[in-house]
């Protein structure tokens, strides 16, 4: 029975001697054996030498293939299992006085190896058959690849999972129609690069990829992405996506909350318009958003601070000269309540208010005074330089523009009137 992780052996002396454990496990592979008979035993970490037990630990590297033998039976003081879900684990043993610290290992054979080490312990037979002990391979080394790279359907493993291990994973030009469940257990995945296939839909497991940073969807059949991916693990660590080449009409007004994104390409989609709280993305840095349909941008544009800018190719329209009004007064009372709520930011949720008035309060829109307004407003059309917002800008069309038209609302007539020097 064998188990590959990352190990670090901390003595529990070292403290006392005012020194310290360098901190830092090593790629290992640790095996749970039986000592071959009428064989002279490898001598034991803290074991007399000779003589022949139920069951040991041999814990081999890279460096050591031979490895490190500890006794098990009836020396082990305890177990430390609080983050074993994430890979990590450990097992103080009694003699020698060491703390074995298990890290990266897939949890569900974590817990196989753990079950089977205190059935060692207790003196028990252990379910799994015990091998005789054998100096491990440098293939089994293999296994702890942090990086694989597929971009041919031939080279898709279909009958083995894919390395615990690894930190980026691209399979291209693979004919995928969905994701790879195998996949989605990856935790220490930073980079997923499904470019070039068929995906029509992602599962909101992905957004339990908790060091996901880079997610390349770029040339699939994507229709949308999903608030659950917005409201996932997703919102601190995504820092790149590439949405290219799909089939989305509009992102959620949730994928704002996307707020370490710093690079965001959507080129070669149907967009007819951007989340309306696109200012939110503060940390965005570069954004590329080419031959879309989209007719103008949102009014929190204007808040983003970017170094890259790509609209070329969308069908912008020139500003309307006479606004939309949907002003009601007096208001009603759904709309008064709405903008006390958001104004003082008073904390709301399914479980205090219906879904749907939720719903209204996330996608309410925001005055150029502050204020919100949920369905009662004026909305008007003024004209933005996009290097007012950005370093770089790639022209609008071909006849050399940087101007694209920005929508504005405004919660009342007032809010309206001391704006109407800027909708000019």
């Amino acid at each position: 029975m064998k188990l590959h992780c990352e190990v670090e052996v901390v003595s529990r002396h070292l403290p006392a001697l005012g020194l310290r454990n360098r901190g830092k496990g090593v790629r290992a592979v640790l095996s749970l054996c039986q000592q071959a008979p009428r064989t002279q035993p490898r001598p034991r970490a803290g074991g007399e030498p000779g003589g022949r037990h139920p069951a040991c630990l041999f814990i081999s590297t890279l460096k050591d293939k031979l490895g490190t033998r500890y006794e098990l039976k009836e020396n082990i003081e305890q177990f430390f299992t609080k983050f074993v879900d994430e890979g990590k684990a450990t097992v103080r043993l009694k003699e020698p006085p060491v703390d074995i610290c298990l890290s990266k290992a897939n949890s569900s054979s974590l817990k196989g190896f753990l079950s089977a080490v205190r059935l060692a312990h207790r003196g028990c037979d252990v379910e799994a058959p015990l091998l005789t002990f054998t100096p491990v391979k440098t293939s089994e080394f293999e296994k702890f690849k942090t990086k694989m790279v597929i971009t041919s359907k031939k080279d898709y493993p279909l009958s083995k999972n894919f390395p615990y291990s690894l930190k980026h994973l691209q399979t291209s030009y693979c004919g995928l129609a969905r994701v790879d469940i195998r996949m989605l257990s990856l935790k220490n995945l930073r980079k997923l690069d499904l470019s070039h296939n068929h995906i029509k839909k992602l599962p909101a497991t992905i957004g339990d990829l908790i060091h996901l940073q880079e997610l390349n969807l770029n040339d699939n059949h994507l229709e949308s992405f999903s608030v659950a991916l917005c409201q996932s693990t997703l919102q601190k660590s995504l820092r790149s996506l590439d949405l290219s080449k799909n089939k989305i009409k509009a992102l959620p007004v949730q994928f704002c909350q996307l707020q370490e994104l710093t690079d965001l390409k959507l080129d070669d989609n149907e967009l007819i318009r951007l989340p309306f709280k696109m200012g939110q993305l503060t940390n965005l840095r570069f954004l590329s958003a080419a031959r879309n349909k989209l007719p103008f941008l949102p009014s929190e544009f204007k808040n983003l601070s970017l170094e890259y800018l790509d609209l070329f190719g969308n069908i912008f329209e020139q500003p309307k000269v006479v606004p939309v009004i949907k002003l009601q007064m007096p208001l009603t009372l759904l709309e008064s309540s709405a903008r006390t709520v958001l104004y003082n930011r008073i904390p709301y949720g399914s479980h205090i208010i219906p879904f749907h008035l939720c719903q209204d309060l996330d996608t309410a829109k925001t005055c150029v005074c502050g204020r919100f307004c949920l369905s009662c407003f004026i909305q008007g059309t003024t004209t933005m330089n996009l290097h007012s917002v950005a370093h770089t800008v790639v022209l609008v069309d071909n006849m050399g523009g940087t101007e694209a038209p920005v929508v504005s609302y405004f919660c009342s007539l007032t809010c309206y009137v001391n704006s109407c020097d800027m909708l000019k």
